[in-house]
């Protein structure tokens, strides 16, 4: 049993970064493709619309400072807070790359038919980035309580 709580503890060390690539995979990959399409079909705006499709990775980022954050010595102890803050954070960082993702593509499709509309498009992807923002501080803070 022993062995098991101390395995949930590593799995938990490196499930912020582990599921905020994936994240952040999927969601560059659905805003690239978008990308992609709206360059065949415009003949400027590619720079910005590349940026965009990189939004996502940001995820990623801050999976890698909570996993550093959570970095202690595995225990039986330490077991459990480790996997449940770097579980959830995981997992609130995979989904918010995967609907940035889907946003972002959303904007470059729509940018690419109004270009007027570039900067406000963008603010759906901004609001999704703030819950990514708001899972990665509360990590942060909570994990300041696990012993160790």
């Amino acid at each position: 049993m022993n062995e098991f709580v101390i395995a949930l503890g590593w799995l938990g060390l490196y499930a912020p970064m582990a599921l905020g690539a994936v994240g952040s995979i999927i969601g560059c990959a659905l805003a690239g493709q978008a990308a992609i399409g709206a360059m065949l079909e415009t003949e400027s705006g590619h720079g910005k619309y590349l940026g965009v499709s990189a939004m996502p990775s940001s995820q990623l980022i801050y999976g890698i400072v909570v996993m550093f954050t959570l970095n202690r010595e595995i225990t039986e102890t330490t077991a459990p807070g480790v996997f449940g803050i770097g579980l959830l954070a995981g997992l609130a960082l995979l989904s918010s790359a995967v609907y940035q993702g889907k946003t972002c593509a959303s904007a470059i499709n729509a940018s690419k038919a109004k270009p007027e509309i570039f900067g406000l498009s963008l603010a759906p992807s901004a609001i999704v980035e703030g819950f990514a923002v708001f899972a990665f501080i509360f990590a942060l803070v909570i994990s300041a309580g696990i012993p160790g």
